[in-house]
């Protein structure tokens, strides 16, 4: 492991000489990540991308991407678009980008089944702001609102996200 890596912990994410609290997949980790099992997928996950809300926020960081009101992200396992960012109207399987809770006003994106998704593996894992303290994702990682803004500033070109075999509960 590298010093400018997040490991995820039992206890937290351990990032920059901090532990972070945060909340995962509510089907915990998993070596075997399946579409709508709610887990978190044990690996190494690239950081590739930030995405942020600029009509509620600053830019979290230089390298960070405006969320326009026609972002989605397909989660649609039948169509080419998989696991990618894409436009509206989009008749297809999405999830809107631009919500109208706070959750991904930051959306830090990793590499888990992207570029070229494995039908059936699922979408995308974000690291995003969580709903509350101790309230599970759908697979993503999630953090109180101040610490993502801290962690979106941290993170460097060669930042991953690591989540250890030993998590693992199958």
């Amino acid at each position: 492991m590298k010093p400018t890596d997040m490991v995820l912990t039992r206890q937290g994410l351990r990032f920059c000489g901090r532990l972070w609290p945060c909340s995962i997949g509510k089907g915990a980790v998993k070596r075997d990540k399946r579409e709508g099992d709610g887990a978190t997928p044990a690996g190494e996950h690239r950081i590739v991308g930030m995405l942020y809300r600029p009509d509620r926020i600053a830019r979290p960081a230089d390298w960070a991407v405006p969320i326009g009101p026609s972002d989605l992200w397909s989660d649609d396992v039948g169509h080419e678009d998989y696991n990618q960012m894409v436009r509206a109207p989009y008749p297809y399987s999405h999830e809107k980008l631009r919500r109208a809770d706070p959750l991904y006003d930051i959306v830090i994106l990793t590499d888990w089944n992207w570029p070229y998704a494995e039908k059936g593996r699922g979408s995308a894992i974000f690291l995003h702001q969580r709903r509350r303290a101790g309230y599970p994702t759908e697979g993503c990682v999630a953090f109180r609102r101040d610490h993502l803004r801290q962690i979106a500033r941290l993170i460097r070109y060669e930042t991953r996200l690591i989540v250890p075999e030993g998590l693992a509960v199958d």
